[in-house]
């Protein structure tokens, strides 16, 4: 039992090669794995759903097995999270919906391939040594895509989030890795509802006027990583006093 629990959890294996091909893999596999997902896929040849799903099941044991304990502990939680997030903002709020009723399988599995390729960016040597310098253009990036959605296309909601992200990076030191992460959130929000596997209602609450797919998004995945950090700190500080 104890190896078995080796394997999954406390292996100190951090291939970072590995790593990085997944991460640059990123938006290569999410085209790949949405557009056999898609409505078009579904119309003209078969619903390619379950083998979507087998793909990104794939793709997050690839990456899980090339990263050492806490990397992997960050990914198993951030599983049960995005489950969560899909319950509470889809079942229940319903900010958005998927082309079937059903919550797809593939999906918590995505969010967490999102996060772990940002994370991935975020730490190499080169993201590091230039943090300052792509600080700045984050910054300056995100800025301008919150107000030009809200002037240009009257998207209020990701107004509204935008103003929240920059107010979760000042509590967080401005640190990079929310931007490399909101980067790729933005690719896949962009990549799902062009194939029409998603959808974001015009009004969210049936009050705030939103777009398809609203940039503001990149706040609820920041806001969950602070939640998700919390919850694997308490992880690893529990396993250092057994």
């Amino acid at each position: 039992m104890d190896k078995i629990e080796a394997v999954i959890f406390n292996s100190e294996r951090n291939d970072a090669k590995l790593q990085f091909l997944f991460a640059i893999g990123f938006p290569f596999f999410t085209v790949l794995a949405l557009g056999i997902d898609s409505v078009f896929f579904t119309e003209h040849y078969f619903d390619g759903r379950q083998l979507t799903n087998v793909l990104c099941i794939l793709y997050f044991a690839g990456f899980y097995f090339t990263s050492n304990s806490y990397l992997r502990k960050l990914m198993l939680v951030m599983l049960g999270l995005s489950y969560i997030g899909e319950l509470l903002f889809c079942s229940l709020l319903g900010m958005y919906s998927y082309r079937t009723p059903a919550i797809p399988l593939y999906v918590p599995f995505g969010h967490a391939i999102v996060y772990v390729s940002g994370y991935v960016f975020a730490n190499t040597e080169w993201s590091i040594s230039k943090e300052l310098y792509l600080r700045k253009y984050f910054l300056s990036f995100f800025a301008l895509l919150f107000l030009s959605v809200a002037l240009f296309l009257k998207d209020y909601f990701s107004l509204l989030l935008g103003i929240l992200f920059f107010v979760l990076l000042k509590r967080k030191r401005w640190q990079n890795l929310y931007c490399f992460i909101a980067f790729c959130v933005i690719f896949i929000e962009l990549v799902g509802t062009y194939f029409k596997c998603w959808t974001w209602v015009p009004n969210v609450f049936g009050v705030i006027p939103t777009s398809n797919p609203p940039m503001g998004a990149v706040f609820v995945y920041a806001g969950g990583d602070v939640l998700l950090a919390k919850i694997v700190g308490v992880w690893e500080n529990k396993k250092k006093t057994v």
